[in-house]
């Protein structure tokens, strides 16, 4: 089997050991012992453990915004854009959940430098969810009794915690969760003349 390259094996080790014992705890030496590489190759792929932990949380946050993007430019329909943003955002945790985890555990431990383009693209991130509502409302197939930031950061806010409980070896693969997930929301989101439209259908699981 070929030998994975040297800064995915690096990533890979700090994951490991930053969501065990937190980001202050481990150090350069630790991470390069783990990955099996040498101090050479780990500061000729990141310039500090900083810059690592920044490689971490930006994988997961840009994989999200180019999906959601992809989708906002591939569809016409709010109904359509949601239902794909929202699919993609829970499969990331499939690909991701030790980014995510370690994310949430470590990201005080951001240098300005680094969390400023976090914060950006994160903010990116929440903005294409609230456009996405808002036009689904102007159109009249998304509901308008609650605000738009309500209902965008409440999509977020029960998607977000999925890192938490997912386990790959779990009773349900992700893209049945991703479809479960978009049912839940799609009917709380849509209008009766929403639902009722018969190219939203597929939105909508059936029952066995």
């Amino acid at each position: 089997m070929k030998e994975k390259p040297t800064k995915e094996r690096i990533i890979e080790a700090a994951l490991s050991l930053f969501e065990e014992y937190g980001y202050h705890a481990v150090t350069v030496d630790t991470i390069v012992q783990k990955s099996e590489t040498s101090k050479g190759g780990f500061y000729h792929n990141f310039k500090s453990k900083d810059e690592l932990l920044y490689t971490i949380h930006d994988s997961f946050i840009t994989y999200v915004l180019d999906k959601a993007t992809e989708a906002y430019e591939k569809y016409d329909s709010p109904e359509e854009r949601l239902y794909e943003t929202i699919k993609s955002f829970v499969m990331m945790f499939d690909m991701y959940r030790s980014h995510v985890t370690v994310f949430y555990q470590e990201s005080l431990y951001l240098s300005a430098e680094y969390e400023k383009v976090i914060k950006e693209k994160r903010d990116k991130y929440k903005n294409m969810m609230m456009t996405i509502v808002k036009e689904g409302m102007d159109s009249g197939v998304f509901r308008k009794e609650v605000p738009i930031e309500i209902m965008s950061m409440a999509i977020f806010g029960m998607i977000n915690w999925t890192y938490k409980w997912y386990k790959a070896t779990g009773k349900y693969s992700i893209e049945e969760i991703s479809m479960m997930y978009a049912d839940i929301v799609m009917h709380a989101v849509l209008t009766k003349q929403g639902i009722d439209k018969e190219e939203n259908e597929h939105f909508f699981l059936k029952t066995k």
